[in-house]
């Protein structure tokens, strides 16, 4: 007795496939969006990090919180768009200060207009 994989025997069932691929496919772009929008709001808070150690002006600083906001935004956006609504953990997580929750959603910094 031999063995045979399963036939698609409708195109009913290639469209399911399809169907199931994309949704894959748009999963795995979701989390790639994560990660990467992760990694921005990491570098921007580092940034102000550097500033606050003595590298930069008051000027310098503020600039970088709004970038930082800006960056903070986009990620809470993405994550509600997946389905999490709650970003208290976030803040938490990224350890997030207030002035940056504060500029989040302003809109691009000043320089980038």
């Amino acid at each position: 007795m031999s063995l045979r994989p399963p036939r698609l025997t409708s195109r009913a069932d290639t469209t399911g496939m399809a169907y199931d691929a994309l949704q894959q496919e748009m999963l795995q772009e979701s989390a790639s969006a994560l990660g990467r929008l992760g990694r921005a709001l990491e570098a921007a808070l580092a940034a102000i990090e550097a500033c606050d150690a003595g590298r930069g002006t008051d000027a310098d600083r503020k600039r970088l919180v709004r970038q930082a906001g800006t960056a903070l935004w986009h990620l809470v956006v993405q994550r509600e768009a997946c389905g999490l609504r709650s970003s208290a953990q976030l803040y938490r997580d990224y350890r997030v200060p207030q002035d940056v929750i504060n500029a989040m959603g302003m809109g691009p910094p000043a320089d980038r207009r």
